[in-house]
């Protein structure tokens, strides 16, 4: 009944993250991403197509006829990857069809097949590319059911377990630990580094609204570009021992294998301050030399402690799995019950205008000449008859069907 629902993917299980990177479609290589799509369709017999890129896996989900052949495989590759051998890129994919592929989409729109499980963050990446989808006109009903069903189920899944609870996140973990610690937005937070880890930093440090931050870092081109998400000042990593305007946190994370922030430069940032400290160090090895932690009154958050953690954390998530499976199981029984209502729906859509046609007929051609001989009284009482008949025969074919056909 939904055997024409079909997946084709390239995910962490199947491949590297380098290579998946290589199943991402370009946005633009002569031919734009939308032709491209809806020419697949047309070559391809493809009546619906939702198409995900992420960072961790490419996904094709759609409606088809036709089977998981070797020679759909084949054309299927041809025409997405031409640069691939045909062989290679198949062995990179992962095939579902019928449950199995909508098994497959609610598992990772619930981030229960993802690289970090629970990890909120696909749900909405796969709306954007739904959107998107339906922006250039290759989204059909039998998807757009599918992708309501799967929606509600992610939602419930995170509503009901504990999936998306405990952060695993390296930073998230660090920001949290921050905030334990004491510091609040209003307070000064120096930041040294300006990679993707202190990045994500200043982006976390946003939505808790700091307004008091300074990045220092060896280019003051991506300094600025790190302080600006937080709308802070930025300077360059070696003004940092002349900074004179104290602080009360401090993060850091730099590509050096040794201390950055040693005893005698810890020493010249507190400006006299005697007050605790709080310090995160992000780095491996750590940015922050033995001897300040050992020397300073500090709240020291390193990155050992907060792999730890997460690990801890990953493995509730983990364990709540199996809960977001049952209901997974419950929203397909559901999925399969309400498809098979709208292909009934379709199957009987233009019964009302047959048996419309089948009353304009006999009222105006089979049964004229008798009709015409009627007076008002009886024409006017003959009509009613015939439309409360109408209606009552459009209703009854939909309504027996749903009681003897669906489950």
């Amino acid at each position: 009944m939904i055997g024409n629902y079909k997946i084709i993917t390239v995910t962490h299980k199947s491949s590297t993250i380098k290579d998946i990177g290589k199943f991402v479609l370009p946005e633009s290589n002569g031919v734009p991403l939308s032709i491209r799509l809806e020419k697949a369709r047309e070559q391809l017999s493809i009546s619906d197509l939702l198409y995900l890129p992420t960072c961790n896996r490419v996904m094709y989900f759609f409606q088809t006829e036709r089977e998981f052949e070797q020679g759909f495989l084949e054309e299927f590759t041809r025409f997405f990857y031409p640069e691939w051998k045909v062989g290679k890129a198949i062995g990179k994919f992962m095939f579902y069809e019928g449950e199995e592929a909508i098994r497959h989409l609610f598992e990772v729109a619930s981030s229960v097949d993802s690289l970090v499980v629970g990890e909120r963050e696909i749900i909405r990446q796969l709306r954007e590319s739904y959107r998107k989808c339906q922006e250039m006109g290759i989204i059909g009903d039998s998807v757009r059911l599918a992708m309501d069903a799967t929606v509600r189920t992610a939602k419930s899944v995170y509503a009901t377990t504990g999936i998306g609870q405990k952060p695993v996140s390296i930073v998230s973990l660090a920001i949290k630990k921050l905030l334990e610690a004491g510091i609040s937005p209003t307070d000064r937070v120096l930041i040294v580094g300006a990679g993707q880890t202190n990045l994500l930093v200043c982006k976390f440090l946003k939505k808790y609204g700091f307004t008091n931050v300074v990045v220092f870092n060896r280019s003051l081109t991506k300094a600025e570009e790190v302080a600006a998400v937080v709308a802070g000042n930025a300077l360059p990593l070696s003004n940092l021992a002349e900074y004179d305007k104290g602080f009360d946190g401090m993060v850091v994370c730099t590509a050096s294998t040794e201390a950055i922030i040693t005893h005698e430069l810890y020493k010249q940032l507190l400006k006299g301050e005697k007050d605790k400290k709080v310090v995160v160090d992000l780095a491996i090895p750590n940015n922050v030399a033995k001897e300040v932690v050992e020397s300073f009154e500090i709240d020291y958050i390193e990155i050992e402690g907060l792999k730890k953690l997460a690990e801890k954390n990953l493995q509730f998530r983990s364990n709540e799995v199996e809960k977001a499976k049952l209901l997974i199981e419950e929203s397909i029984i559901e999925f399969k019950s309400l498809y098979a209502e709208r292909l009934l729906e379709r199957a009987f859509g233009d019964m009302p205008k047959r048996i419309k046609a089948v009353k304009s007929k006999a009222i105006n051609e089979v049964f004229r000449k008798e009709i015409d001989g009627l007076d008002d009284e009886t024409r006017a009482l003959m009509e009613r008859m015939m439309d409360y008949m109408e209606k009552k025969c459009i209703g009854i074919p939909m309504k027996v069907a749903k009681e003897t056909i669906l489950p």
